[in-house]
């Protein structure tokens, strides 16, 4: 019971763009098109998940017994852009097709504060490691749901047409409000 309100919590009372504000820049800039909202959201998923894996073993056996927790954040700044370049190296070898499908979007999850913000929650939240990685990967999903809701609205925003003065970054401001207040309707789902 304790994972499926780890797992509600992050998927939609709390999500992580819509509730938390964070990883705002690639949720507007990549969320053009559902395509490219799905390529992104999968390989969010997957560095979320490793990155809080791996930053919960440097936090509790490396930072804590050292007493330097205040190195947490750069600690986790530069273990995620490594991670990022090792899962880069190894896609690029192992699985070309795969390495050719994430592309651009393993670079442009180095800046992603969501994944940076996702370990740092789940270490104040004090989750052990499964739970932390349970959360950052309910977290990642979520993420991906609302750049697949926003594809979708942007899609049909293109088909049906906007006011020319609301045309791309006003609507797209607009519309992001209207789903943060949306998702404020699951709050109190579950505590």
């Amino acid at each position: 019971m304790e994972f499926i309100n780890i797992i509600i919590l992050a998927l939609i009372v709390n999500n992580v763009v819509l509730a938390q504000f964070l990883g705002i820049c690639p949720f507007l800039g990549v969320s053009n098109k559902v395509g490219t909202s799905i390529g992104m959201g999968a390989a969010v998923i997957f560095v979320m998940a490793l990155a809080n894996f791996v930053t919960y073993f440097i936090n509790f056996y490396i930072l804590v017994p050292l007493h330097i927790e205040f190195m947490v954040t750069i600690c986790f700044i530069f273990i995620i852009a490594f991670l990022v370049q090792v899962v880069e190296i190894i896609l690029k070898k192992a699985t070309p097709s795969l390495y050719q499908a994430l592309g651009i979007y393993l670079p442009l999850i180095t800046t992603n504060c969501a994944v940076l913000g996702i370990a740092i929650l789940a270490i104040q939240k004090n989750y052990n490691l499964v739970q932390s990685v349970v959360y950052a990967s309910a977290t990642a999903v979520g993420f991906t749901l609302a750049m697949i809701l926003m594809a979708g609205i942007r899609e049909q925003m293109e088909l049906t047409g906007v006011p020319k003065g609301m045309k791309g970054f006003p609507i797209s401001l607009i519309t992001a409000g209207l789903l943060s207040l949306a998702f404020m309707g699951f709050s109190g789902l579950v505590k």
